[in-house]
């Protein structure tokens, strides 16, 4: 199953991750058939609800019971609230586990990635659901990630920006914490993706175009993988 989710503000129109990872998808169906599952969360359309108290009492409650797998979770919710948190949370956590693939727009907003994006971590990154409970191995160590991103200027190594780039970094020891293996793990970014906008980026013209080419070559060539 593809689990596809986009985090962008902006409509596909204007946003080059809502471009690649529709483009990303296209490819996909054609190398495993139009009916292979493929689902499409938009956060930004339809927001993941931020976590309350409520969450973070019932994941502490979760902790010290060790690893307690989602299945035993509603035996220790103690209000009505705590059921509410893990109704809204469990959906998210069983969408994840069913994915082969998980697919990721990221666009870069002020050098990391979109809130949306982070309230989806946030709620589903609760504590022991990504885990297997008889052997304490990642449910997520056969899960292939593929990130893509988009930076309006340049942050890639060597540029005077790249120590601005929170997004990469975050993204590796997020996933890499979740046990997703670094050969399954793909950022994949396009970088200057403003430059028709920012008067700063002038002339940054043709390095912008072979950045977005070999984004979208990359993502071709994993799509059809």
């Amino acid at each position: 199953m593809l689990l596809h989710i986009d985090s962008s503000a902006d409509t596909t129109a204007d946003s080059v991750t809502r471009q690649l990872t529709e483009a990303f998808a296209r490819t996909w169906h054609t190398a495993h058939g139009n009916s292979a599952d493929h689902r499409h969360r938009d956060l930004s359309a339809a927001p993941v609800p931020p976590i309350t108290p409520a969450y973070t009492t019932l994941g502490r409650r979760v902790e010290r019971e060790g690893f307690v797998p989602p299945a035993k979770v509603p035996a220790l919710t103690e209000s009505a609230a705590e059921q509410r948190e893990w109704g809204l949370t469990l959906p998210y956590i069983t969408e994840l586990l069913a994915a082969d693939t998980l697919l990721l727009g990221v666009p870069m907003y002020n050098f990391a990635v979109p809130a949306t994006l982070k309230a989806w971590i946030d709620r589903v990154t609760f504590p022991g659901a990504l885990t297997d409970p008889d052997t304490g191995e990642s449910l997520l160590r056969h899960t292939r990630v593929i990130a893509v991103m988009a930076r309006g200027g340049g942050y890639g190594p060597g540029t005077p920006r790249e120590h601005f780039d929170f997004q990469t970094p975050y993204l590796k020891a997020y996933f890499g914490s979740l046990g997703v293996p670094p050969e399954n793990l793909h950022l994949v970014a396009a970088e200057l993706t403003r430059v028709d906008v920012l008067p700063q980026l002038a002339g940054l013209e043709e390095l912008a175009a072979d950045s977005l080419a070999r984004a979208r070559a990359t993502l071709t060539a994993l799509a059809a993988a």
